[in-house]
């Protein structure tokens, strides 16, 4: 294993989110993945659950030790199901070890929220006192040097880049935010289930968990950091048959009478240098398809005189910007790399 690179670990291997960490990790000049662990298939090689990855990584599955894991690697991400990461983590923070977590345990930080909204037992204070939330473009700055980041939810990365700036500037009224999300069915995990089952999914879009999604209290608690007051949203989650992407689409009042040349101005002056958001020109709509597989951000505007109301439209790969490539770029923050380090190829079209 090469010296000048860091080892890092994968709890959660054999998951989707753990199956694009590796792809993407392969691509990583400071990274090698050196373990890759799973609580249910110890001596496994990897390859048995993704033949994808056949002669390219030649690793088995390893029991979840956190000694064991000290022993191997320097960072972990924990590609885990929500409850895991919990009780997982501060082991992980006593060895000395960075830890990423990519699921929802250390995201919110008032545990009586988690426990209402995840339905069990929230992460210690200490943990989550810890933890960075890491949603990269606007905490970026305060991941540097922590040693466990909290990796924002799908839903809550392509909503909070696109209304972040509009509420920051005071240009909508966030009494009034109406999310509109739908996303791919990768977004449900691997697990097999009646809802993620072919012939119910396919032809159909479904909305789901109306008003009880658990990234709700995410989004408002983000938010409402950014508005400088408490803020409560409408948000509701459909499902597409599509194995990749997330669209979300935002309404609100506009405080004062602003174009949607100004909302493109504004966001591309907010989100200057900062290289995975991009903001479409005027007249122009993002699609899904057009950031699949890559780590971008896609962001539109259409503000409505009419109405007094804008329209934002924002699109990612929920397993890239979503999860697994927001994780690697919060890495290269945490270490001081170049955020894009790793992360720099164009997203798959068609």
């Amino acid at each position: 294993m090469s010296k000048d690179k860091i080892k890092a670990a994968i709890v959660g291997a054999t998951g989707y989110g753990g199956a694009e960490l590796i792809r993407l990790l392969q691509a990583h000049p400071h990274v090698e993945v050196s373990c890759v662990l799973s609580s249910s298939s110890s001596g496994v090689p990897l390859s048995a659950s993704f033949p994808h990855l056949t002669n390219l990584i030649e690793l088995e599955l390893e029991s979840i030790e956190p000694a064991n894991i000290k022993a191997k690697a320097d960072v972990v991400f924990l590609a885990t199901p929500a409850g895991v990461s919990a009780e997982l983590t501060p082991k992980l923070l006593e060895q000395g070890l960075k830890v990423i977590d990519l699921s929802g345990d250390l995201r919110l930080k008032d545990g009586a929220v988690y426990e209402k909204w995840y339905k069990r037992p929230p992460a210690s204070e200490d943990v989550l006192a810890q933890a960075v939330y890491g949603l990269s473009e606007i905490y970026g700055e305060s991941v540097v040097g922590r040693a466990a980041i909290s990796n924002p939810g799908c839903f809550p990365t392509a909503t909070l880049l696109g209304l972040i700036p509009a509420v920051k500037a005071d240009w909508i009224d966030p009494a009034t935010i109406i999310i509109d999300a739908k996303t791919g069915v990768s977004g449900a995990g691997r697990g097999t289930g009646l809802g993620t089952h072919y012939g119910e999914i396919n032809e159909s879009v479904k909305a789901y968990k109306v008003n009880a999604h658990q990234h709700i209290p995410e989004i408002e608690q983000v938010l409402g950091e950014a508005a400088g007051a408490e803020v409560v949203v409408t948000f509701t989650t459909h499902l597409i048959p599509m194995t990749r992407g997330i669209l979300s689409t935002m309404y609100a009042s506009v405080n004062e009478k602003r174009s949607t040349q100004e909302f493109i101005d504004l966001y591309r002056t907010f989100y200057a240098g900062r290289p995975f958001v991009r903001i479409r020109e005027n007249g122009v709509m993002p699609a899904t398809k057009e950031v699949s597989g890559s780590n971008y951000c896609d962001i539109g505007f259409s503000a409505d005189e009419r109405t007094g109301r804008v329209t934002i439209v924002s699109v990612i790969d929920n397993m890239v910007k979503g999860a697994a490539g927001q994780a690697i770029q919060n890495l290269n923050l945490m270490m001081g790399w170049d955020e894009a380090e790793g992360l720099r190829f164009v997203p798959m079209y068609p």
